[in-house]
């Protein structure tokens, strides 16, 4: 949300004016809904949603799109199974990417999360997400099970689970959740440096 608020400027989207910023990379090395930055600002009442709307198969309304579905059975192709096969079968390969997207599907039901990839280095399994676009106001509600399907494929390889890294190529937040973001960021930047490092936003 600072990268955003700091870097970024007005944009328009299908549902209003937003605040734009360019592409991001960064890693997240823990991550679940105990996190105490996200027991105290998240929005409780979201969360049973968005995880249905990574474990569900079927389309989980208001949803345009199941990432359960894309996941685990995507073009009748269950591309975790393959993942952990092709991991089993090579450990040190670089191919294990899986793309959430298929040609020519309607624009606006284009995933946001468009490919995941999965690496095994150092024992540990390396998740690297990437996001054509990402509300940085919610994306919480999309990293959390992201975090679960990363440990589930871990725990199927017996393998510890490493950081996620996640790429965002239109970060941004809507002009209308402004205020509230600015809320949640005021605390942090009057902890100083220190506050800044410790702070998920």
């Amino acid at each position: 949300m600072r990268h955003v608020t700091d870097s970024g400027g007005p944009a328009l989207d299908d549902r209003g004016p937003i605040i734009e910023a360019p592409a991001v990379l960064f890693e997240i090395n823990a991550l679940s809904w105990d996190d105490p930055i996200l027991r105290c600002h998240g929005d409780p009442g979201k969360i049973p949603l968005y995880a249905s709307k990574f474990s569900e198969r079927s389309i989980v309304p208001p949803f345009k799109y199941s990432y359960g579905g894309r996941l685990r059975q995507f073009l009748g192709v269950d591309q975790l199974g393959w993942i952990s096969d092709v991991l089993r079968a090579k450990p040190y390969t670089k191919s294990g990417w899986i793309s959430l997207t298929a040609p020519g599907e309607p624009p606006d039901a284009v995933p946001c999360l468009t490919s995941l990839a999965f690496r095994l280095r150092a024992g540990r399994l390396v998740m690297t997400a990437a996001f054509r676009s990402q509300n940085a106001y919610t994306c919480y509600l999309n990293y959390v099970p992201l975090r679960g399907i990363q440990r589930e494929v871990a725990d199927g390889l017996t393998v510890g689970c490493g950081p996620m890294r996640v790429f965002v190529d239109v970060p941004h937040i809507y002009t209308a959740d402004e205020e509230r973001v600015g809320r949640i960021l005021r605390p942090s930047e009057r902890a100083g440096p220190k506050g800044r490092t410790t702070e998920a936003a």
